[in-house]
């Protein structure tokens, strides 16, 4: 279905009113005047006469580029579509250690911090290995610090879950 189609809007012949509240090609109201006069008035300036407020008394009509206007609310409409979120459903996963260096640390949450200003929804996954089970307290508090780091760009999504040797923590755009 066509924008014009959605809005049901009339132009020049297929306005029905007798009279009309015009408004001209400079945005300015004109008054209330016949249709014919605003049928002859538009085609002075060659330009198209549409009713855009029909359920008004008398209607509104406007003299303008119809073409050109139409245009326009499909690019709108086109780019409001292109800036949805395309990412929205999408998860990209983060993996580091309790014991992970300060700096390696810094570099995975810079990229985690790209990966939610693009859309993305971050899953930050903290790996223990061996003998560090013994300190899952640890592994809450990296989370937490990561989490942290992060808040002003994500929210968590899923809070800190600890499942086998994982502590898991998803992060959504905010």
């Amino acid at each position: 279905m066509s924008i014009s189609e959605e809005l049901k809007l009339r132009i020049n012949g297929a306005i029905n009113a007798p009279k009309v509240r015009l408004i001209d090609e400079n945005n300015t109201q004109v008054g209330i005047v016949s249709i014919d006069e605003a049928l002859s008035r538009a085609a002075e300036v060659g330009l198209d006469l549409v009713e855009v407020s029909p359920t008004s008394d008398p209607p509104v009509c406007r003299i303008m580029d119809y073409g050109k206007w139409l245009y326009q609310q499909k690019r709108k409409q086109r780019d409001a579509s292109k800036k949805q979120h395309r990412h929205a459903g999408e998860l990209k996963e983060i993996r580091f250690q309790p014991s992970t260096d300060k700096h390696d640390l810094d570099i995975k949450l810079r990229h985690a911090r790209e990966f939610l200003q693009k859309g993305y929804k971050v899953q930050l996954t903290l790996v223990f290995k061996g003998r560090q089970m013994l300190h899952t307290d640890l592994g809450y508090t990296a989370i937490e610090q990561a989490v942290q780091a992060l808040a002003d760009v994500g929210q968590v999504d899923r809070p800190a879950s600890l499942s086998g040797r994982r502590m898991v923590v998803v992060l959504a755009p905010r």
